[in-house]
């Protein structure tokens, strides 16, 4: 029988073939089109997928950029850290990690979870720090525990770091997380979550010098994320070099200068408008806030009475008290109230109406021209001369002089103190301006105040023959290979025309201020090196009780003492403005300040203060005068100026 031709003949066997080779054909059909459909239609988008659990693109932190001061010396800097990210894509169970990382990094499981939250509005393939500044020990604990943290990075960050601590810690001000609103603005375009910037001081207002340009690694890992090998590697571009006009020993020695007392001081170079040195305290320590600052870190600043955060070279406004008698002196020259020749008879107080205006002296100073009247700072002639003279005369002075507007200093937040006019008063409150208001107007007291910066500003204006400079604090900035991308030259604002005859007879004064016997700072003179100035001291509450139950008024009801000066008295260099706050008489507390800081400069060894038997002083019925950082942000008395005054003891 013929097996081949008998399969062939039975119809049944045939046609089941026929269908098996085509279901065959149909299936090896499909799997082509399957395969054709992955390896072209689909091949970019697996390729991608592939890639993405394969590849890692890390970003490499820039360096910020360093400051240095006038002489090279590095202020600021930045150190290697370690900080922790996560990769949200290789993450199944959120809740389990966060859980892990907040026991391994002893910290609380809600921050961990507020930090995540955060960072769920961006891509999944972007890293999300969830901690900084971690110590080495929780490094190796991590790292020994990465089988069980999946998506965890640890990324090696530069941190910045102050080498001087608390030091100029306004000047420079301090970093912060970078907020969402400031990510979706055009102004942060480049940022990523995590990024710290400035967020205060020259740290805010040179970010865009002071910041780099990130760079990325492309690193391949494997099913666990551990790094096999480095792909490419972008590096990362540090800020520029910033240059400034601070003495980084002046600087010290200015903070030194205040032992436990608190205030500022704005030491500035006379010809130029550099700043030397600028002393807000108490101060704090940037470092706190460049490794991300913890809450009650945060509160126990914020809730300090001493108000450590606010730079109050810029931003306290104080009465400028018998500081603002140059003021006065210099106006009642230029309109002819006074000559060096006018004398006044001080016997204690000055009549207006029904009103007696007292003098710090108890019984008067008897017969006073105009230099006695600025060394020994007698309220009686200034409260004569400056009736006489009118608040208008007056107030054109003091703007003229750099006082009652903002400076233009590279800080955000800088006040304009207040000068008083007719108009201000009028739009402020409603009234007409009042004799008793010049009176007191005229020795720095009522609606007058001011601020650290204006004061040494004003000074230099007097010692330099008119000139309001501009106070600069930036030098130059350059890039990291030493580029020079950025210079600062000397602005004059204004000039403001000042008879040499006139500003002769003024610094005459400021000299004897210092250095004549029976002068409000002779207790402060440094031998080696003659300075002028003039002491103030600012009321900041009304008091009527006697000198030494005003001596224990609790501290926030205390005089602030004020110096103003200029050294050396033939040529002057530098000026020094200091407010001391609530330190009581500025002879006996700013001046002494003043003097250590201008020893300083002159490199001489601060002998013992000479000491000298303060006058006793009148009861007062005096009035509310602003100022200090209890009142920062105040723009006027809080009782009327015109009331009775006796000024405090110089």
């Amino acid at each position: 029988m013929n097996v081949k031709s008998g399969w062939l003949d039975s119809t049944g066997l045939r046609k089941r073939f026929i269908l098996l080779s085509l279901a065959a054909a149909l299936v090896f059909a499909l799997l082509l089109l399957r395969l054709w459909y992955l390896q072209v239609i689909s091949a970019e988008r697996y390729l991608a997928l592939s890639e993405k659990n394969r590849i890692r693109h890390v970003a490499i932190a820039a360096p910020r950029g360093p400051v240095y001061d006038r002489n090279g010396e590095l202020l600021v800097d930045n150190r290697p850290s370690f900080g922790i990210s996560v990769l949200r894509q290789e993450v199944d169970d959120a809740a389990d990690l966060l859980d892990r990382l907040a026991d391994y990094l002893q910290v609380p499981r809600e921050d961990l979870q507020k930090r995540w939250d955060a960072g769920l509005r961006f891509p999944a393939f972007r890293p999300m720090p969830l901690a900084e500044d971690i110590s080495r020990d929780v490094l190796e604990l991590v790292q020994e525990n990465s089988v069980n943290l999946p998506g965890v990075l640890i990324e090696v960050r530069p941190l910045r770091s102050y080498p001087y601590a608390e030091s100029a810690a306004h000047l420079f001000g301090y970093l912060g997380e970078i907020t969402e609103a400031e990510l979706q603005s055009k102004e942060f375009e480049g940022y990523r979550p995590g990024d710290f910037v400035g967020k205060s001081g020259l740290e805010k207002s040179l970010e865009p010098k002071l910041r780099g340009i990130a760079g990325q690694r492309r690193v391949e890992v494997d099913v666990r994320g551990k790094e096999l090998r480095l792909l490419k590697i972008q590096d990362s571009v540090p800020g520029n070099k910033v240059y400034l006009t601070i003495d980084r020993k002046l600087q010290q020695a200015t903070e030194a200068a205040f032992g436990e007392t608190s205030g500022s001081a704005v030491v500035m170079d006379a010809r130029t408008g550099a700043v030397l040195a600028m002393a807000s305290l108490p101060s704090f320590n940037p470092a706190l806030f460049a490794r991300g600052i913890s809450g009650e870190e945060w509160i126990s600043l914020l809730q300090n009475p001493h108000h450590p955060l606010q730079n109050k070279s810029i931003k306290g406004q104080y009465p400028p008290a018998s500081t603002f008698k140059i003021v006065t002196a210099l106006a009642a020259l230029k309109a002819g109230i006074a000559n060096p020749g006018t004398t006044v008879n001080c016997n204690g107080s000055f009549s207006l109406g029904n009103r007696a205006f007292r003098c710090w002296k108890k019984h008067g100073h008897g017969r006073v021209d105009l230099k006695k009247a600025l060394k020994e700072s007698c309220d009686v002639w200034f409260y004569q001369v400056g009736l006489e003279l009118g608040i208008d005369r007056l107030s054109q002075m003091a703007l003229d002089l750099g006082l009652g507007e903002t400076l233009g200093f590279p800080l955000e937040y800088e006040k304009s103190g207040l000068v008083p006019t007719r108009q201000w008063k009028k739009k402020r409150y409603g009234s007409r301006w009042y004799d008793g208001e010049t009176v007191i107007a005229s020795i720095g007291q009522g609606y007058v105040l001011t601020t650290p910066l204006q004061l040494a500003t004003m000074m230099a204006t007097v010692v330099n023959g008119g000139k309001v400079l501009r106070p600069q604090v930036v030098r130059r900035v350059e890039s990291l290979g030493g580029e020079l991308l950025g210079e600062v030259t000397p602005e004059v604002i204004k000039s403001t025309p000042l008879a040499a005859a006139d500003l002769k007879v003024v610094l005459k004064a400021l000299d004897a201020v210092v250095n004549e016997p029976g002068g409000t700072a002779w207790a402060s003179r440094i031998n080696e090196v003659h300075y002028g100035g003039k002491t103030g001291t600012a009321q900041v509450v009304r008091l009527k009780d006697d000198r030494d139950r005003k001596r224990e008024a609790p501290y926030r009801f205390r005089d602030h003492g004020l110096f103003v000066g200029y050294a050396p008295v033939d040529d002057p260099q530098i000026v020094v403005a200091v407010v001391v706050e609530h330190g009581g008489g500025g002879g006996s507390a700013a001046a002494p300040v003043a003097r250590k800081i201008i020893a300083s400069y002159f490199g001489i060894e601060d002998p013992p203060v000479v000491s000298v038997p303060e006058e006793s002083a009148e009861p007062v019925e005096g009035t509310e005068a602003e100022g200090g950082a209890d009142s920062v942000d105040s723009a006027a008395p809080a009782v009327p100026a015109a009331q009775s005054l006796t000024p405090a003891e110089e």
